[in-house]
Parts: C-alpha cells; sequence; structure tokens
C-alpha cells in the first residue's frame, strides 16, 4: 500500500534530472510554557485556599437552591477573584455528558462546559474588563443581549472584573437589570476597590470578602507545587517567598517561578534574599537587639553592612518593623511560636525578647519605626536617613517610658525609678565611651542576663500646696493638667465663702451636678487635705470668666475714652478696639514682679492711659 505521504510526493513536479524532493517530517508543535500562576490555577472549589468561609456559604447556598442572580466578590490583588468567579460559572453550567446534572459545588469530575468556561472561551460566559468597558453604552449593549436566552448552557453567565471602575452613568444604567435579571442570566462582579462601588450596586448583591490567605498555609501550597514541578526548596525560603507575598497566591507563584529560575537548582534562602534584596533575618534580630541595648555603633555598622551587601534601606527597617510586630504577638500570644512560616531565630530568639521587654517598649519602637520608614522613601539618600533612624531609637533605649517620666515628675527626683521599661527591673548604667564622647545608651532597655541592681534615689517630697483662694485652686487644676475641672471652676462656680478647708459657691446655669465631689475628691488628691465642698443656695458672685469680661470691658471703655484713641476711631471708621494690653503687666512678667490685679483699672486706681503722652502703647487694633 502506498503511504499517502509518497503518494502525494510522487504527484508534485519536479525539474527535469531531478527527482521531486522529499515531503518534510510533521514536526511537533512546542509545548509553550505556562508561568506557575496559570498553571496551577484553581479549577473547583476544593482548589480553593484561605476562603473556607466562602466556600462553605456557596455550598450551602447551591445545596439548598438559593442562589442569587449576582455576587459581589472583593479582596486585594492574587486571592483569587477572578478563579472563583469562573468556577461559580462553571457550578452554575455543569452537566455531564449524558444531559444530566444541575447547579452544584461539586466539581470534581469536567462537565460538557468546565473546559471552556476555566479556559475562559465559552460562548455564554463573558468576561469584560471594566476599564476598558465603562461608559454608559458598554452596559447598554450588556442590558439589550442579556434578554437573549444562552446558546449552549443553562445560564448566561456575565464576571465583570474590576467593576469599580464604570462611570456613574454606567452603574446607573446596569441597576434595573441587575435588580430583575431574565432567569436564564447571571451576573459576578469583581473588585479590588469595594468602596468606590455605589450602595446601590452593593444592595443588589451577595457579597464575599476573599481574606489573604495565611502565610503557614500558603507556605504549604509552595510547597505542594514544588513537589509537583519536582524542584527542591528549603522551608524557610518558601516562608519568605509567602512573607514577600503578603496573602497573595499570585504573587507567591510568580515569586517562586522567578526563584526556580534564579537558582537553577535547589531553592535556599540566600537566593530568596538576593532576589528580592531582602535583608537577612539573623542579621536583622542581631540589628534589633543592638537598637534595644542602646549599642549605636553595632547597629550602624550592622546596618552599612547590610547595606553594602545589596539590602535597600527601606527593606530593612521595614523588617525590624515586622520583627518588633512579631516580637509584641508573641508576648500577647505564646502560642503564635508554632507558625510554621517563622523561621528558628525567630522562634528562639523572637520568644526571648518577648519576655525581656515591655509593651510599651515595643509600642515606642513600632511607633518610632512607621515614622521612620516614610521619612527613609521621602529622603535622597537613605541609608543616611535610615541611620538617623537608628540613632534616633538607640537614644530612645534610655529615655524613661511616658509613665515613668510621669512618675518622676511626681517624686520630684531626679533620679531614673529602676523599672527601665521593660518591666524587670533596671540594668546597670554602662559609663561613658572614652575620647570624652558622651554614651549613648546610659540606660539600654535588654540588661544583661545578671543585672547589676541600680542605685534608687530616694524621693524628695514635695511641698504642700497653699491654696487661700479661687484662683489658687485653678491654679492648682492647671499644674495637674486636669483643664475639665479647670474649666468648670472658671466658668461654673459662683464663689459664695471660701475658707480654709472649706468652699462654698451656687452653681451656674449648666453647670455639673457632681462638680462639688469632683472637687472635694481633686483637692484630697491635690493637698492631702480634707475639703469641705459644698453647693449652697445662696446667690454667689460672679464666675472668674465673667470677672474676667468685665475686666477686659472696663479696659476696652477706658481705652475708647481716650482721646488719641478716640481720635483714631474717628479718623478710620469701622475700626475697633481687639485688645488691651498694661504695659506694667508685660514689665512684671519680664522682672518677676507682682502683676497688677483688675483693681489697678478701677476709677480711683492709678491711671493706665496718661492724656499728656499721645502715644499707643499697649493698644492692640
Amino acid at each position: 500500500m502506498t503511504d499517502p505521504i509518497d503518494a502525494a510526493s510522487a504527484d508534485e513536479p519536479g525539474f527535469a534530472g531531478f527527482d521531486p524532493a522529499p515531503a518534510p517530517a510533521a514536526a511537533a508543535a512546542p509545548t509553550p510554557y505556562r508561568v506557575l500562576a496559570r498553571k496551577y490555577r484553581p479549577a473547583h472549589f476544593g482548589d480553593l485556599i484561605g476562603q473556607d468561609a466562602m466556600v462553605r456559604t456557596l455550598t450551602n447556598a447551591f445545596a439548598a437552591g438559593r442562589i442569587p442572580q449576582a455576587w459581589m466578590l472583593t479582596g486585594v490583588r492574587g486571592v483569587g477573584k477572578t478563579t472563583t468567579a469562573r468556577i461559580l460559572a462553571r457550578a452554575l453550567n455543569y452537566q455531564t455528558p449524558e444531559g444530566g446534572g444541575a447547579p452544584t459545588t461539586d466539581l470534581r469530575e469536567f462537565g460538557v462546559h468546565c473546559r471552556e468556561i476555566i479556559e475562559g472561551r465559552h460562548i455564554d460566559v463573558m468576561e469584560i474588563d471594566a476599564a476598558s468597558n465603562n461608559g454608559v453604552e458598554n452596559v447598554r449593549q450588556i442590558n439589550d443581549a442579556v434578554r437573549y436566552a444562552p446558546v449552549s448552557a443553562r445560564y448566561k453567565v456575565y464576571i465583570i472584573d474590576e467593576v469599580h471602575m464604570l462611570s456613574t452613568g454606567a452603574f446607573n444604567a446596569f441597576l434595573k437589570t441587575l435588580e430583575e435579571p431574565p432567569p436564564h442570566a447571571r451576573f459576578i462582579f469583581a473588585t479590588t476597590e469595594i468602596r468606590k462601588v455605589p450602595v446601590t450596586v452593593l444592595s443588589r448583591c451577595q457579597r464575599f470578602d476573599l481574606r489573604r490567605v495565611e502565610a503557614d498555609v500558603l507556605v504549604d501550597h509552595l510547597a505542594g507545587i514544588c513537589k509537583a514541578e519536582s524542584v527542591d526548596a528549603e522551608q524557610e525560603a518558601l516562608a519568605a517567598v509567602a512573607r514577600a507575598a503578603e496573602g497573595s497566591v499570585r504573587d507567591s507563584l510568580s515569586i517562586l517561578d522567578q526563584a526556580i529560575a534564579h537558582a537553577a537548582g535547589r531553592i535556599t534562602l540566600d537566593d530568596i534574599r538576593s532576589m528580592l534584596g531582602l535583608a537577612d533575618r539573623a542579621r536583622v534580630i542581631d540589628l534589633f537587639e543592638a537598637v534595644m541595648k542602646g549599642d549605636i555603633a553595632a547597629a550602624l555598622g550592622e546596618l552599612r553592612a547590610q547595606y553594602d551587601a545589596g539590602a535597600d534601606p527601606v527593606v530593612v527597617l521595614n523588617d525590624l518593623a515586622e520583627f518588633t510586630h512579631l516580637v509584641t504577638r508573641l508576648k500577647l500570644v505564646p502560642e503564635a511560636v508554632k507558625d510554621n512560616s517563622l523561621a528558628q531565630a525567630e522562634r528562639v530568639r523572637g520568644g526571648d525578647f518577648a519576655q525581656r521587654l515591655s509593651l510599651r517598649v515595643l509600642a515606642r519602637t513600632w511607633q518610632m519605626l512607621l515614622k521612620g520608614i516614610s521619612e527613609v522613601k521621602q529622603a535622597d539618600r537613605p541609608v543616611m536617613a535610615a541611620e538617623m533612624v537608628l540613632v534616633r531609637l538607640a537614644h530612645a533605649a534610655d529615655l524613661p517610658t511616658p509613665d515613668e517620666a510621669l512618675k518622676l515628675l511626681r517624686d520630684r527626683s531626679g533620679a531614673i525609678p529602676p523599672g527601665n521599661g521593660n518591666g524587670h527591673g533596671g540594668g546597670a548604667p554602662r559609663p561613658p565611651s572614652g575620647g570624652g564622647n558622651t554614651a549613648l545608651a546610659a540606660r539600654p532597655i535588654l540588661a544583661s542576663a545578671n543585672p547589676a541592681p541600680a542605685p534608687v534615689a530616694r524621693p524628695v517630697a514635695a511641698p504642700a500646696a497653699i491654696v487661700a483662694s479661687l484662683e489658687d485652686v485653678i491654679a492648682l487644676a492647671s499644674q495637674h493638667r486636669d483643664i475639665t475641672l479647670k474649666l468648670a471652676l472658671e466658668r461654673d462656680i459662683r464663689p459664695v465663702r471660701f475658707e480654709a478647708g472649706r468652699i462654698e459657691f451656687s452653681l451656674a446655669e449648666g453647670a455639673s451636678r457632681t462638680l462639688a465631689q469632683d472637687l472635694s475628691r481633686r483637692l484630697k488628691e491635690w493637698t492631702g487635705q480634707t475639703w469641705m465642698v459644698a453647693v449652697v443656695n445662696e446667690e454667689g458672685g460672679a464666675t472668674l470668666r465673667e470677672q474676667a469680661a468685665a475686666a477686659k470691658g472696663r479696659r476696652e471703655s477706658d481705652a475708647a475714652a481716650h482721646p488719641s484713641v478716640k481720635a483714631v476711631l474717628e479718623r478710620f471708621p469701622g475700626a475697633r478696639i481687639i485688645d488691651v494690653r498694661d504695659p506694667r503687666a508685660i514689665a512684671a512678667a519680664e522682672t518677676g514682679a507682682a502683676a497688677p490685679s483688675d483693681d489697678d483699672y478701677l476709677p480711683d486706681a492709678e491711671p493706665l492711659f496718661d492724656d499728656s503722652e499721645p502715644d499707643f502703647d499697649g493698644i492692640d487694633f
């Protein structure tokens, strides 16, 4: 039997004296490479990772036949919004080759339409990019087409990606169709900016928030893919990939794809660091320890060494902040040490720091790092800005926390309390370094294993406060920063009698009914004496605020009566007196002498203005 190819060759014409050219062998078309993010894209709900709540809800809804007309899928990039939309379209249109089947979430076997839907080429499943089809005319085309029945599937499904990119008019044109679509139509929306979607659209959809995938789940997923691809990878390398992906499955697969090509063999942690410009995790912990000890020289040297090795200063500070957060988490949740995404150094040394550092110190370090990272990002020379951030952090190791500073002020002693901010007693102060330089860490936060006891200074007893008038009480409230009580004393009290240990007053309209009890309690705390504070039904005097307003009014009226001021006011219509300042009060403040009282402005007192002097010193217009 003649081979078809040979027969075809025999029929081909040839040149005289030459045999016909032999037919070329059929060359197999090379299979194009598919990136891991596409190759291992989930095809059914069992493949989705980290979205258990959504899968359970959808499974129950399909089993009960409670299928809505529209879903809204939201979440950060790479968590599976578009993939979930395709799986939903497959579940809606599932059909066996025999023609049976119904909407189901059991999609382990491929049906008639499944492969085309997963590959995004089914005629009844339309995937629309709202970024490039965001006008009213595009929505009008959908409204016109949705009326027609599907060609071959059970439902006509519209998947609209980045739906928040639709214009306001397009959203409004969608509302009627979305609320009452034909029975054969379903809509699936996906967006990363859920706040930009109008509430009128959200109210017509069932919303699912796809979560970031946990690091340990992502590490297990990457390990399974490496096994399927016959790639050897260290567990710590996969953990670094998961941390860099920040919960995004697509990002983690893209980084893993790049790491496989970068390593050209076994993927190690050093490969991931060099590829992504990450700092060595152990060296970041060393840097954290140097900063917490206040050893600024070691901290700057470690930062410079990491920078010379190729680490980005912003990445180093971000890793430092991440480790600070890890230590805080280990302090509050000790069971977190079992996290598979943590390296061995993070488990051991992080747990040690969690025991030795207080929440106050960790919170202060976190806040300073957040501010420092933004400064480094904006700096022209990031490494110098990062060094200054470390200087501030190391210097803060010597400073008391806010509650310690308040205690110092309250005790009126210049000694630092023995608790050094870590809640475990103080470490011995370090002597100044040689060469005449002042020590940068006289009181390190991280004390040594056997710290020497710090000398405890005997607090100096504060002198008893002298309270002889209501003004003294207000000054005492201001000194203790009780602004609420200070304002109430100025605004709501009409004094009746004031004696040592006893205050009687009436309340102004709108005053707090517990003002007397609050004042008595605070005076007991401030003076150490028991005060009898009572509200009486007698007519009290003016409040201090009313007295101040009256005094100001008298000063302004006296100023307005001055001939020179009167001439200015007549010369410039619309001019008015804003304030009157007494030069004697200013001079008294500069010399420390007693300031003139409001009685100095009474008619029988020395006049504030001298008619013989035409200047306007002390008057603001």
